[in-house]
Formats: C-alpha cells, sequence, structure tokens
C-alpha cells in the first residue's frame, strides 16, 4: 500500500472533535479521544438515532459496495471520508467478490493515516492506497487516485456520511459534479447524508452541539431529501432510489429499524 500525504503527517489535535473519531466512538471504537467521545455522547444524548444510523450507515456502505462489485462489475474505488478502518472496508468487501479490486481511500484525519498503515491491507492480487487529504482538494484527490486508478474505466465514488462536513458555502454540489465528471461512464455514485426532515428538531440540536465542540471547518449541516437528492444530478438512481439507510436493497436477514433513521442514502450511475 502507498501512502500520500502533503508535507509529512499534521499533527493530531486532541482537544477538539473530529468527525473519523467521534463516528469511531459511535460505532462503539476505542480510536478517540475525550473531546471525540464527549461530542458523540452529547449528540448522541440530543438525538438517540444517531448510533442506530451510523451503524446502519456501515451497513449500507457493505451491501453497496457488494452491489457494485458483484452486480455492476466495479472493481475499483474511490472511498473519500472513509474513516478509521471498522469491519467491513471497502476493499475487503470488494476483494471478496474480486481479489484484484483496487481501491483509494481519502480522509483528512492523521489518525485514520496511522491506522490505514497497519490496517488497510489490500490482496496480494489487488491494491490498495491511502491519501491524507480534505474532500475540497479535489484536483489533489484525482491526481493522486489515478495513480492506482485507471480512471478511464468505471469507479466506484463513494461519499459516504461525508458532504454534511462541506458547508453549503463551499459548494458540495460543485465537488460533487466535479469528482463525477472526471470518471468513465459507468461509474456509480455511493452517498448518504444525516436528513433535515427526519426527526428535524432532534438532528438540529446533535449537530448543535456536535457543531460546538468540532475542530475548524469539520461541523455539519444536515439536508432534505431533496437537498440530497440533488447531489445526483446527472447520474442515473438506481432503485428504490434515496430513501432511508436500512430501505436500500436490505439483506433478507436484516432486521427492520425501530423507527425512522435521520440518514438519507441513495446510488446513482454515470451514463
Amino acid at each position: 500500500m502507498n501512502e500520500h500525504s502533503a508535507g509529512g503527517t499534521a499533527p493530531i489535535d486532541s482537544s477538539v472533535a473530529h468527525p473519523a473519531r467521534v463516528y469511531n466512538a459511535w460505532l462503539g471504537g476505542k480510536d478517540n479521544y475525550p473531546a471525540d467521545q464527549e461530542a458523540a455522547e452529547l449528540a448522541a444524548a440530543a438525538n438517540p438515532e444517531i448510533v442506530p444510523a451510523v451503524r446502519a450507515n456501515r451497513a449500507f456502505l457493505g451491501r453497496a459496495v457488494r452491489e457494485l462489485s458483484g452486480k455492476a462489475g466495479i472493481r475499483q474505488f474511490l472511498d473519500i471520508g472513509t474513516g478509521i478502518p471498522a469491519a467491513d472496508n471497502t476493499h475487503e468487501v470488494a476483494q471478496r467478490v474480486d481479489p484484484e479490486a483496487r481501491v483509494v481511500y481519502v480522509d483528512n484525519d492523521p489518525i485514520v493515516l496511522a491506522h490505514a498503515r497497519a490496517l488497510l491491507v489490500s490482496s496480494e492480487e489487488g491494491a490498495t492506497d491511502y491519501l491524507e487529504s480534505d474532500l475540497r482538494d479535489v484536483d489533489r484527490i484525482l491526481a493522486a487516485a489515478a495513480e492506482t486508478l485507471d480512471l478511464s474505466r468505471p469507479v466506484g465514488l463513494m461519499l459516504v456520511a461525508i458532504l454534511q462536513y462541506v458547508p453549503d458555502r463551499d459548494d458540495p454540489y460543485a465537488i460533487t459534479r466535479r469528482l463525477l465528471d472526471a470518471l468513465a461512464p459507468g461509474s456509480h455514485l455511493v452517498l448518504s447524508h444525516p436528513a433535515a426532515d427526519i426527526g428535524a428538531e432532534e438532528v438540529a440540536e446533535s449537530m448543535r452541539v456536535y457543531n460546538e465542540r468540532a475542530a475548524e471547518h469539520a461541523g455539519a449541516t444536515p439536508r432534505t431529501h431533496a437537498d440530497v437528492t440533488r447531489f445526483f444530478d446527472g447520474t442515473e438512481i438506481l432503485d428504490p432510489g434515496v430513501v432511508q439507510l436500512p430501505v436500500w436493497r436490505p439483506d433478507p436477514e436484516d432486521t427492520p429499524a425501530a423507527g425512522p433513521l435521520p440518514m438519507w442514502c441513495g446510488v446513482g450511475v454515470k451514463p
């Protein structure tokens, strides 16, 4: 596995919450700091559906990668905002279908890079790479991805629970479009995003307490169903559309959610 970083790994600031580490805390992981734990606990207290939604989001990622690998024939993935490695990372799911699958992971948290070095180990036949970069740096991401992936062939673009950290002023729609424009026809966009219109008051309060404790530029913005659907402009959205996490092509053994989960998700294919 190769590693890319700009000027070496940035120092880890443990005094403020960071998305990857808060997410790790919600999953019950140990790779986080007291500031992350506090933000995770306060946000979950304001909205108890956060933890079930985070776990459902992880399950959605696995189902989507299996779908793309098994039915769409996708053999390479660009996973931006991958977070701290957990069970069934993108390359593990994809390489079960085809050991030659290739995956590039991108995250802007140096603690993720530290774990990626040790844990994101490819099969001998395939490849994984890691880039420490912010989602907004599209040109750098694409240039680094092209060292491992063949961008003239279809790619699975994974934007799973990441675009909420791009505020409207930074135009997350333009970022998504630039990424998709660089990919070949037949590429797929896999996306999930916190909902502003499911349990709206609880979501707003949980985001408020999280944002008060988040690192600079790491605040979160929930969006409505219409807002999330707009990310798929220029793609053909696969059935069942933009839906709540457990509704997207559930496995037969999946247990239905006890109630509404405040996240939208979907998969679209670039014509």
